[in-house]
């Protein structure tokens, strides 16, 4: 049995808007996030931790925010390529592991409609999926709600 471990971690800024994307789900909030792409932290951060599992490097490497193709895409094209390549090398995903790092907007009541998404996007049952969400206690840029973080974790395995 070959088991990996992929770690994912991935921030954006705030800039002016009205809801934010986080694990494919629109949270209305008073600001958006700022990226080449839907700034999906929460996605990214997932699309990242898999391809980490398989020595892929990360979203950039794959989608170079250089390319236009990729302006304002929608993240789940990343988080799909990525599950795609893991099963093409012969691994199942064995479960996923996302938080949210901010103070605002809160996640608790978005989290399961989060976790409902990935699930549809990676074929997991969603048992086999945490959202979570925690603050910084206000210390930082995230603190300050200059911006979310996120952090992920996917392990892959192959029998």
């Amino acid at each position: 049995m070959d088991i990996r471990l992929g770690h994912g971690y991935d921030v954006h800024a705030f800039e002016e808007g009205e809801h934010v994307i986080l694990c494919g789900v629109r949270v209305p909030h008073s600001r958006k996030l700022k990226g080449h792409s839907d700034a999906d932290v929460g996605m990214h951060a997932l699309t990242d931790a898999i391809y980490g599992a398989l020595a892929e490097g990360d979203i950039g490497r794959h989608f170079p925010p250089s390319d236009p193709e990729w302006k304002g895409a929608a993240s789940e094209i990343f988080l799909d390529h990525a599950a795609k390549l893991a099963e093409a090398r012969g691994f199942r995903i064995g479960n996923v592991d996302v938080t949210l790092i901010c103070e605002q907007p809160k996640i608790g009541p978005h989290a399961s409609a989060m976790a409902q998404e990935l699930a549809r996007i990676i074929g997991l049952e969603p048992g086999r999926i945490s959202v979570k969400a925690t603050t910084s206690e206000r210390l930082g840029f995230t603190g300050r709600e200059e911006g979310i973080a996120a952090i992920a974790t996917a392990t892959l395995i192959a029998e």
